[in-house]
């Protein structure tokens, strides 16, 4: 599996558990993307969601993507500093034909705050979506695997959470545009 070429401008999707549409990110523009990590920017973004509605992103947000990861990271990049929204979701795939970055949300979301402090998000919405979708025992303990895995990269400020990760990825996309 080739991942999507740096340059180019992707459609993200994010489906349930259950294969349904749950979110579509309509133009995003790859910074750096290769079949492990694919990282992303994008600034008043469409967005449509699954029950029609659609809305334009506030702020310019860094992407990270990795084939190999239950979870991504948005780093939103307001006046105040950066926030970051972390899903926890499957990996990526890229799907070529359809020029489409797509993976699974899997409910639980982690918000970080400019001083790194963080929230675990829905909870009660991934215990029902468990039980409503029938998620495997062996999911989930991945998944919430992966989210103290995220929380020990939160901590230890690595990967997208590094200082001026953010930063140096939003100044190349500023050069593209």
């Amino acid at each position: 599996m080739a991942g999507p070429a740096s340059g180019a401008h992707i459609q993200i999707e994010s489906y349930k558990h259950n294969g349904s549409l749950h979110r579509v990110w309509h133009d995003s523009f790859v910074l750096n993307g290769t079949e492990q990590e694919c990282i992303i920017a994008n600034d008043r973004t469409l967005v449509s969601e699954s029950d029609g509605r659609s809305w334009v992103t506030r702020e310019p947000a860094v992407c990270y993507f990795h084939a190999e990861v239950w979870f991504n990271v948005i780093g939103m990049i307001r006046d105040d500093g950066i926030y970051y929204y972390c899903n926890i979701g499957s990996p990526f795939v890229y799907d070529q034909n359809m020029n489409v970055l797509k993976y699974i949300d899997y409910d639980l979301d982690v918000k970080v705050y400019p001083d790194m402090t963080y929230d675990l998000l829905d909870e009660d919405e991934y215990e029902a979506h468990r039980i409503e979708m029938g998620y495997p025992d062996k999911l989930d303990r991945i998944l919430k695997s992966q989210v103290e895995e995220l929380l020990l990269m939160i901590r230890q400020r690595r990967g997208p959470f590094a200082p001026d990760y953010v930063d140096w990825w939003y100044e190349r996309f500023l050069t593209y545009r």
